[in-house]
């Protein structure tokens, strides 16, 4: 093996403290990856793998491969989306000035959930990082937004913290995970991570969840008075933060007091609604279910916001319905003033689409990687700042008077940037990075200006020094040259040799000429030689002292950010409301859910010709707790159960909601059970993954929740199903267990009779109109159950063929003249055998089935014998 150079030396002492990173190795204007990385770099990057060894043996070669610095993050952007680590090695000194091997060290590990720049991240979303630390059945959860600063801990403790701590997770899904090794060892909690939220986790140490260094790594970032000791009481959460704080620090490797503040967050302190991935997923609350898009959303509805913090708050806002009556009124007064000045409405939008990302370009600044660009954009929007204030005047409402206080007190900082930082224009562009200088404002700092004289002016001086000298020393051929070799010199004939002063000093004798340097020329030569440096070190060194002094306010700004994205939310709902008629709710805690004429957000959003049928919906928590839904298939028995849960969590979010009137009680969790998948990859069948969600659903519901249940039941034996269906319904409405408000819709008719049967049941049902053999849909729901399911006709008008449709008719026929189909009440009957093939035709087929030697018949024998079983089935 080859001896290696002391420059991969360095690399690989590099790579060996940073195994798990794809190393970015800085070698002049490229980044350089070198043996393994290079080939993973080559593949996910589709760059070309070379070598420096041309002139070695194939075997000792190292493979390699680079990209430009100055575009380098796009590199990294795509190698972060597949999942990897980068660390970032900077030459630390000028090669140039350099004595032997340039020093090199790593700046900084971007890792999914750290990413800060631009092109890494979706300005509509939060980019969460997040810790989880478990001792016994005490655990804690940290989740951290590098690029906006917000940091909040949960704790969680009891046998059923995995649940509650998933739940949290899927509010605000993190792209990258830090588990304490007890929770890493929570398969389910692994897998919940990595397959349903995509996240890349990895192990930490003990170490790092150690309270005493948990509570340094938190004192570093700002997080924790330096000295106090972390509070024993929740004690998981801060160890969690702690080691979250830690392990930022440790790969950003730059000052985070942009972070916080450290808010704690107790599960039962009541203020947010849990809601769990499944019915996020159900209800398509910010995606949809088949697509992945946010198109056909409800957030795709009510999302009307104009600045990139205006998105990610009503998707936080929406992940996280709020229980607290007091605090959705609150809300509900800001969209109210809105709602009623139409003036308002229009000059507040206008004004909040030219605010900038505040929340973001503060956390840069914060962090170190703001540029002059940034700069002045956080000054812009600095800039609209009162003027936003003087708009909400004219509203009423302690909502709005919190966001004007929040945006107010900001406005020498922008001044202070403003006189700081140069315009920007088509002919003059503000640089990408603060090393190259020329962002300094004219007139900030009269050295800047001098340095910029002399850039300018440094032929005129030439020329003015020439003019002194000729006059001076009578010389009238003196000139003032310059070269690379010798810089700036005097050069006299020999002729005037007799006329030079005692000053000049010679430089160089050349056959006609002399050379000479002045002190004069000296200093003037160094000037202007050394401006550009000197001005690019000198505005460097300005910019740096301008971000200290806006870091410095970074909880302000925070602050102001957060006022913005309240009002623009607000703003987005009270403009949602005025276009798609919706009225204000009435929200308390009286358990009554009382909707008329209610209609779903989504559905009626996206009908371009038809009008949405509305529907009223009564339910409380005594005589109508439960309803029992029945309808043939298509007949919008799923979009009305769905109508009422989005309606529910839009009041509970402080929106206006689609109806002519609405009282709604807060629930603490809306549950769903809706549609058939399965999970192949953990074994599940579609049945099996319908009674895991309901055996959650019914194990974490309270007589304060609203279930969603369609079709429980339907992916097993009609007997069995029935019977799991009819447990279920009589689980969830009798009061003494669970006693929850219920929509339960369901194919199986027999169901009905369990309204005599039990209190605060009730049946409706979809109405149909059917002419001969064809159904029309009124998307009604009326009182009573349906007395079909209307399936064959259904069918009929998806397309299936008619041959197929009379025969399914001819069966039906059959069946019900054999009273296959069973009757009213069914259920409550002793079990029957189920229909089998051989009932259908006298056992004579199935005989021929048994009495035949499949695996010896030709191909042709097989068509044969399909052929007669058909015709003795017919």
């Amino acid at each position: 093996m080859a001896e290696l150079t002391p420059m991969m030396k360095q690399y690989i002492k590099m790579k060996q403290d940073n195994p798990d990173c794809l190393l970015f190795f800085r070698l002049g204007d490229f980044y350089e990856m070198f043996q393994d990385d290079a080939k993973i770099g080559a593949q996910e990057l589709g760059l070309t793998l070379t070598t420096r060894d041309r002139n070695k043996p194939e075997e000792e070669r190292t493979p390699m491969c680079g990209v430009p610095y100055h575009s380098a993050q796009n590199y990294i952007a795509r190698l972060i989306k597949r999942g990897y680590k980068v660390a970032i090695c900077e030459q630390m000194e000028d090669p140039a000035t350099a004595k032997g091997l340039v020093e090199r060290d790593i700046v900084r590990i971007v890792t999914p959930g750290t990413a800060m720049d631009d092109v890494m991240l979706d300005e509509n979303n939060n980019n969460y990082i997040c810790c989880v630390y478990l001792d016994g059945d005490r655990a804690g959860m940290a989740v951290c937004d590098v690029s906006t600063g917000q940091f909040h801990t949960t704790p969680f403790s009891g046998t059923d913290w995995l649940p509650h701590l998933c739940n949290q997770l899927s509010a605000c899904p993190p792209s990258e995970a830090i588990l304490s090794p007890q929770a890493a060892a929570q398969r389910e909690l692994v897998e919940f991570l990595r397959q349903r939220l995509d996240c890349l986790c990895q192990t930490g140490t003990e170490e790092q969840f150690d309270p005493q260094a948990a509570g340094s790594a938190l004192e570093v970032c700002g997080l924790w008075e330096t000295g106090a000791p972390l509070p024993e009481q929740d004690l998981a959460c801060y160890q969690a933060a702690g080691a979250l704080a830690g392990y930022l620090t440790q790969t950003q490797k730059t000052d985070l007091t942009h972070l916080g503040p450290l808010v704690v967050e107790q599960p039962d302190q009541r203020l947010y609604m849990e809601l769990d991935l499944t019915a996020r997923r159900n209800l398509e609350l910010t995606e949809t279910m088949r697509s992945k898009d946010k198109k056909g959303s409800l957030l795709w509805v009510l999302d009307r916001t104009r600045t990139p913090m205006g998105h990610r708050m009503i998707r936080a806002w929406l992940e996280r319905p709020l229980r607290s009556p007091l605090a959705i009124t609150r809300r509900q007064d800001g969209v109210a003033a809105l709602v009623d000045n139409l003036v308002a409405r229009e000059e507040l939008g206008h004004a909040l689409r030219q605010v900038p990302d505040l929340e973001r370009l503060i956390g840069k600044v914060g962090y170190g990687s703001a540029n002059a660009r940034d700069m002045k954009a956080l000054a812009q929007g600095l800039g609209m700042l009162p003027a936003l204030a003087a708009q909400l005047e004219a509203l009423t409402g302690r909502a709005m008077e919190g966001i004007k206080d929040g945006m107010l007190g900001l406005e020498d900082l922008q001044q202070a940037i403003d006189g700081a930082i140069r315009d920007e224009d088509d002919d003059h562009r503000l640089p990408f990075t603060i090393r190259e200088g020329d962002f300094i404002r004219p007139g900030y700092d009269e050295q800047v200006d001098h340095l910029r004289d002399i850039l300018t002016n440094g032929a005129d001086m030439v020329i003015a020094l020439e003019s002194r000298e000729k006059e001076r020393t009578g010389i009238k051929s003196l000139k003032v040259r310059y070269n690379k070799v010798f810089g700036y010199y005097i050069e006299v004939s020999k002729s005037n040799y007799d006329l030079v002063p005692e000053d000049y000093i010679r430089k160089q004798t050349l056959v006609n000429c002399e050379r000479f340097i002045t002190p004069e020329l000296k200093d003037l030569e160094h000037e202007i030689l050394s401006a550009q440096t000197r001005i690019t070190a000198l505005e460097y060194q300005l910019f740096c002292q301008l971000r200290d002094t806006v870091s410095a306010r970074v909880r302000e700004v925070q602050r102001a950010a957060g006022s913005v994205a309240q009002l623009d939310v607000l703003l987005s709902f009270a403009t949602v409301a005025v276009e798609r008629n919706y009225c204000r709710p009435v929200v308390d805690e009286s358990g009554v859910i009382d909707i008329q004429e209610g209609r779903h957000p989504v559905v009626e959003h996206t009908l371009k010709d038809t009008l949405f049928v509305p529907n009223d919906t009564h339910m409380d928590e005594n005589e109508h707790r439960l309803s029992i839904i029945t309808g043939p298939n298509m007949a919008g028995k799923s979009t009305y159960m769905r109508q009422v849960a989005l309606i529910v969590l839009m009041a509970q979010m402080g929106c206006y909601v689609p109806a002519r009137s609405a009282h709604i009680g807060v629930v603490d969790r809306v549950f769903t059970r809706i549609g058939a998948s399965d999970d192949l990859a953990a074994g599940q069948s579609t049945f099996m993954v319908e009674m895991s969600e309901v055996a959650q659903l019914l194990s974490n519901a309270t007589r304060h929740s609203l279930l969603i249940l369609d079709e429980i039941g339907r992916g097993t034996s009609t007997y069995d199903g029935m019977s799991i269906a009819r447990a279920v319904l009589e689980y969830c409405a009798e009061a003494k267990k669970l006693g929850a408000k219920t929509l339960f819709a369901t194919h199986y008719h027999e169901l009905t009779a369990v309204e005599q049967e039990l209190e605060g049941i009730h049946n409706f049902h979809i109405a149909v109109k059917k002419r001969k053999d064809d159904i029309v849909f009124l998307r009604k729901i009326i009182p009573g159950g349906a007395d079909q399911s209307y399936g064959i006709e259904v069918a009929k008008l998806a397309g299936v063929p008619n041959p197929v449709i009379a025969r399914a008719r001819e069966i039906l026929a059959q069946l019900e003249s054999q009273g296959a189909v069973a009757p009213v009440g069914a259920v409550s009957a002793p079990a029957q055998e189920q229909m089998t093939l051989g009932d259908l035709t006298g056992g004579e087929v199935l005989e021929t089935l048994r009495n035949t030697a499949v695996d010896t018949l030709t191909p042709i024998e097989a068509l044969n014998l399909l052929y007669q079983l058909k015709q003795k089935l017919s």
